[in-house]
């Protein structure tokens, strides 16, 4: 096997890495903020659903990350100068997201990796070869993701309230309202996995199937919770109980749903961001294979593997410091903040993948946040944290621009 492809996988896996230790905050940081989990258990299931959601729908936005941001024409000569590029441009956002996990800092892995392959174009091809409108469109889902995110959170909350915990007797009401939240949980995931989503084990189905089974899987969930809510009712959610009390105990049954929608916010994140480590590689891999850039390149099961099991891995030994931050600093969450939270976020990032939109679960989950915090007001918001983290966002590409640049100038020094 070729060294750069052996480069190339080793850095991949490094890379995947780091999506997992940064970016679990944005999966389960809502579970663990609301003490509906601990870290432990929260690292078990995300694992298990990122690895799901990156293997099984994970190709479909790597086509936007691995080509489009620059103009792959203008290496048609030389194939090989492209190839070494995305070898730096992935190790310069590995490094990135490793710097700022280690202190704690959850930003944008897709902002990692489009930043290294533009500092890489604009050293190798230049701002003429440089496809703006491309990488505006890119740039743009990065500010509309949280601004939607946060609006619908922002809906989802006051709904929930509303009806359930703002009524005189939210322990009736959560019997009633709960089965709702799980109807949309459950449709909404379903739609989105199958829904030309399940590619790589050759399930695909048109529309009017897709809408209805997810529809009917929707109803059998909601099903499924009516009884399981009675019985929870009966045990420990008493109407005649204080107010206060009570919404305890409603607090309690969200807690359960909560972790349902963490885990579909994993599943997204996996689907969504497993292409910031695998577009790259796959790219290499063609390119060092046939010295030719494809017009189209067809990404392995096992590349979508590699990609899993190394945001398992990031996620099981050093996510906790990224879920902490996210989960407890920014506001307080609880169970029922949780699921607006964690459902909006679902309903944009997969939206968005199916699209090709590369977007930042780290941003549309933070605006997620956000939203229920400003469903209670601004004072609810820890300001200073928020601050930091849009800082973080800022110097993300410009960091790991100038790092690429620096690897890869390094390498033509020391290895091209």
């Amino acid at each position: 096997m070729e060294t750069l492809i052996i480069a190339a996988i080793i850095i991949g896996l490094y890379m995947a890495w780091n999506i997992g230790a940064n970016d679990v905050a944005n999966s389960m940081a809502d579970a663990v903020g609301s003490k509906a989990l601990t870290i432990f258990w929260a690292v078990i299931l995300a694992g298990i659903f990122e690895f799901a959601g990156a293997v099984l729908v994970g190709s479909h936005v790597t086509n936007t990350i691995r080509k489009g941001i620059i103009d792959s024409e203008v290496f048609a000569q030389d194939p090989q100068v492209l190839a070494r590029g995305m070898v730096c441009a992935m190790l310069a956002a590995a490094v990135w997201l490793n710097m700022a996990s280690f202190f704690g800092m959850p930003v944008s892995t897709t902002h990692s990796i489009v930043g290294a392959i533009l500092g890489f174009g604009i050293l190798q091809a230049g701002l003429a070869h440089i496809q703006w409108t491309t990488l505006g469109k890119i740039v743009a889902s990065w500010f509309i993701s949280p601004l939607a995110g946060g609006i619908m959170a922002y809906c989802i909350f006051k709904l929930i309230s509303r009806y359930i915990l703002a009524v005189e007797k939210p322990a009736v009401a959560a019997r009633k309202g709960v089965p709702v939240c799980v109807f949309f949980t459950f449709a909404i995931l379903i739609l989105a996995t199958i829904y030309k989503g399940l590619k790589n084990i050759h399930l695909d189905l048109n529309a009017p199937a897709a809408v209805g089974l997810s529809i009917v899987g929707g109803l059998i969930a909601a099903a499924v919770s009516i009884p399981l809510m009675q019985r929870q009712g009966d045990r420990n959610c008493n109407s005649r109980l204080p107010l206060e009390q009570q919404l305890i105990q409603v607090e309690k049954i969200f807690a359960v749903l909560v972790i349902i929608t963490s885990c579909t916010v994993a599943f997204a994140h996996g689907s969504n961001d497993v292409a910031n480590a695998i577009g790259p590689l796959a790219a290499v891999v063609e390119i060092v294979k046939y010295n030719v850039i494809p017009e189209k390149v067809s990404v392995s099961m096992w590349i979508l593997a590699l990609g899993g099991v190394g945001i398992v891995l990031g996620l099981a030994t050093f996510g906790y410091r990224v879920m902490r931050l996210v989960g407890t600093k920014v506001t307080e969450i609880t169970p029922s903040r949780g699921v607006a939270a964690d459902l909006s976020t679902m309903i944009t990032v997969l939206t968005c993948s199916k699209m090709g939109l590369p977007i930042s679960t780290t941003h549309t989950l933070v605006g997620a946040i956000l939203g229920v915090g400003m469903a209670r007001g601004i004072t609810a918001i820890n300001r200073k944290v928020v601050g930091s983290i849009f800082t973080s966002w800022i110097v993300t590409i410009p960091i790991a621009a100038g790092l690429t640049i620096l690897f890869y100038l390094i390498g033509k020094w020391l290895f091209w």
